[in-house]
């Protein structure tokens, strides 16, 4: 009963408000009018001595407030609006204000603070608040007087209906073709309720306000696009960094064994022919074991050779395929290793080397860390090429462990031919690695 009795009055002080504010208008106006009339036909007619018609000073001076009326009608009506509202502007004057702000406003999310401020001015309430709805809640994004207050608030929303704001009097929903994209908020002071003439003035923004969030929610939407971007362009140029030091790092490997390899049996070969020659001229009899010596000599070149051609490219990935090479190489020392395919096609030569190199990788990794077993997959469907390498080894926590040379060296890998890498390990259960690709099959041999 006092909440109604509050709004009964609260309705009739707005009904005197606007009945004043119109007295007010009309008397100024006739106050000019009069003031007029009498300037003119009073003054010009005693400045003639009346040798003046009547009815031409009554033209003249109709003339004079047809011209200036307007203008005069404007100033009484700004100032009958002090008079009896203070410093709140007219609803008809904040919805100018606003339509005028978001015309010229040149950042989209500049309209919304706007907004909220054109509201609380309008209204005359003490917090206005602007939500934008982002899927399935309202998230807070302006209000005025600016405070901290919801700067993370977040609303739930679920159904058609508008879910319940805390501490708002009015909640009005904003749409643009039909969609709903937000709301708006105010909150009056104690003892105050929301006019006739307020809600029709907050029904009139929202109507307006639409076209303004959808800009908002595209401008936030392309901001994050803009950041996903180029959050994955510093990742490729972090990967394609790694890919350089990993190759750099290939190279002085090769060289290094090279060196120590098969430069070495190379130079040691040179001098056994030395001595063999000198053996043939000078004691024949030891000329057959020299020579036995320069062909072990070459035989260990060879095999060194192989091993370093095989750890660079195996040449049976590029004869055969990734199925014959797994099972040729994914032999440790120590383990049992089965490779199960359920393809035998050719890829596209960076996409077989991506698979087999982590692959292999993989089970040399599990065999470091103590597995007894490990089970390679390799798998083609609808133009997708996928592969997983799981050990019963130790495992560990996927989650919180740092990756490695070796685990980062795989997903690059794996990225840099379209692919996605997962790593699935829990301590005590082994690990899996596996990645999917996209690959296009080539006629074998080609």
């Amino acid at each position: 009963m006092q909440r109604e009795g509050a709004a009964s009055v609260e309705r009739t002080n707005a009904v005197s408000r606007d009945l004043l504010n119109r007295v007010i208008v009309f008397g100024l106006l006739a106050a000019f009018i009069a003031a007029v009339y009498s300037a003119v036909v009073v003054g010009l007619g005693a400045a003639f001595d009346a040798h003046m018609p009547n009815t031409g000073l009554s033209v003249l001076a109709t003339t004079v407030v047809a011209l200036a009326f307007g203008r005069v009608r404007r100033r009484a009506q700004r100032l009958a609006n002090r008079l009896t509202y203070g410093e709140r502007a007219m609803p008809e004057e904040v919805l100018a204000h606003f339509s005028e702000q978001v015309a010229t406003s040149y950042a989209p999310e500049d309209a919304l603070p706007r907004m909220a401020r054109a509201i609380a001015e309008g209204t005359g309430a003490s917090r206005a608040e602007v939500w934008v709805r982002v899927e399935d809640a309202f998230l807070f994004a302006a209000d005025w007087p600016e405070g901290e207050r919801r700067r993370r608030s977040r609303v739930p929303f679920g159904g058609s209906s508008l879910p319940a704001f805390s501490g708002a009097d009015r909640v009005v929903a904003v749409r643009h073709h039909d969609e709903l994209l937000g709301a708006i908020t105010i909150a009056k002071r104690a003892g105050e309720l929301v006019t006739d003439s307020e809600d029709k003035l907050l029904e009139d923004v929202a109507s307006q306000a639409g076209l303004v969030m959808r800009n908002v929610a595209l401008t936030a939407d392309l901001a994050a696009r803009l950041e996903e971007i180029e959050g994955a362009a510093a990742e490729l140029r972090a990967s394609r960094q790694r890919i350089v030091e990993a190759q750099d790092a290939e190279r002085r490997r090769i060289e290094r064994d090279i060196h120590d390899g098969a430069q070495q049996h190379l130079v040691a070969l040179a001098v056994k022919l030395r001595m063999a020659r000198t053996a043939t001229e000078k004691d024949p009899g030891r000329a057959g074991q020299a020579l036995a010596d320069v062909r072990g000599l070459i035989d260990q070149a060879l095999d060194n050779l192989r091993d370093l051609a095989r750890g660079i490219y195996p040449p049976v990935l590029a004869e055969r395929g990734i199925v014959p090479a797994l099972r040729a190489q994914a032999k440790p020392a120590g383990m049992k290793t089965t490779v199960t395919a359920r393809c035998d096609e050719r890829f596209d030569p960076a996409v077989e080397a991506a698979v087999y190199f982590c692959c292999l990788e993989a089970i040399q990794n599990a065999a470091k860390h103590g597995a007894g077993r490990a089970t390679v997959r390799l798998d083609y469907v609808d133009s997708t090429l996928s592969f997983s390498v799981t050990d019963d080894g130790p495992g560990f926590d996927a989650a919180t462990a740092n990756r490695g040379s070796g685990l980062q060296n795989m997903e690059d890998r794996v990225a840099a031919v379209g692919g996605r890498f997962e790593i699935r390990s829990e301590p005590g259960a082994g690990t899996t690695i596996a990645g999917r690709m996209p690959a296009r099959t080539r006629k074998q041999g080609s």
